[in-house]
């Protein structure tokens, strides 16, 4: 199955589970994605959410090129774009935390996820970056809109996603993107950051994300995402995309 959930101890986990893709996202995972957002917001004895990859390798290497390349109009791009922006901003308005376990590398709409999470716990091992620009397209998942919404710097926030390089955990760290960064196993980085949220009773954590949820609509964080995917479906359109595509396919190959 290409992906997994798991409820335990008050833990729900969603685990992208294509790791000879390197978890690339296609629709049976964002169908996976739509049932595990619906466990959390329908179940109260639920107190955090996760989302990670299967393996060691990748986190999330974004949408899965060799199913989406098919679509050559910024028509067919918007309703794959827009499904995911609409399920990442759910993610995003959780009722309860959402920790982004970065175990592997997060490319492109890998850090759009990431960044859809309260808290991005990062693998010292692991690198990440926005990529899409070597794409010739922007975000297409509301990402760019999540961190000018939720970073302080706006000129970092610009710089991360426009010069479209991969970063270390640690230079992540620095800016503000990575909460938190691990060295050891992946099981050990999460149960030491897990153990500090637990210290506080989960009605806390509850009540501090209900407030956060309170600016980011006041905001129009659920519009300007779907614009965002509505920008990256006109670009995607463009010769200079399906071009760099098609470079990026045959090296691949």
């Amino acid at each position: 199955m290409s992906y997994k959930i798991e409820i335990n101890d008050g833990i729900a986990t969603f685990m992208i589970n294509r790791p000879e893709m390197r978890n690339a996202i296609n629709f049976a995972v964002m169908d996976g994605l739509e049932q595990f957002l619906s466990k959390v917001e329908s179940d109260a004895n639920i107190s955090y959410a996760v989302v990670t990859g299967s393996g060691d390798r990748a986190f999330c290497s974004g949408g899965d090129l060799s199913e989406f390349h098919g679509y050559r109009t910024a028509d067919e791009a918007y309703p794959m774009l827009s499904k995911m922006a609409g399920l990442l901003y759910r993610l995003s308005t959780l009722p309860v935390p959402v920790i982004g376990h970065v175990n592997g590398a997060a490319v492109g709409g890998g850090c759009e996820i990431a960044s859809a999470c309260d808290y991005r716990l990062m693998s010292a091992k692991a690198k990440a970056g926005f990529i899409q620009g070597t794409l010739a397209i922007t975000s297409g998942w509301g990402g760019a809109s999540q961190l000018f919404l939720k970073m302080k710097k706006h000129d970092e926030v610009l710089k991360l996603l426009s010069e479209a390089k991969v970063h270390t955990a640690h230079q992540l760290q620095t800016i503000g993107w990575a909460t938190e960064v691990y060295e050891g196993t992946p099981q050990d980085g999460f149960v030491n950051f897990i153990s500090e949220l637990k210290k506080i009773h989960p009605s806390v954590h509850r009540a501090y994300k209900k407030l956060a949820i309170m600016s980011w609509k006041q905001s129009g964080l659920k519009e300007r995402m779907l614009e965002e995917a509505a920008q990256c479906a006109k670009l995607w359109e463009s010769e200079a995309h399906h071009e760099a595509v098609e470079k990026f396919l045959t090296k691949k190959r």
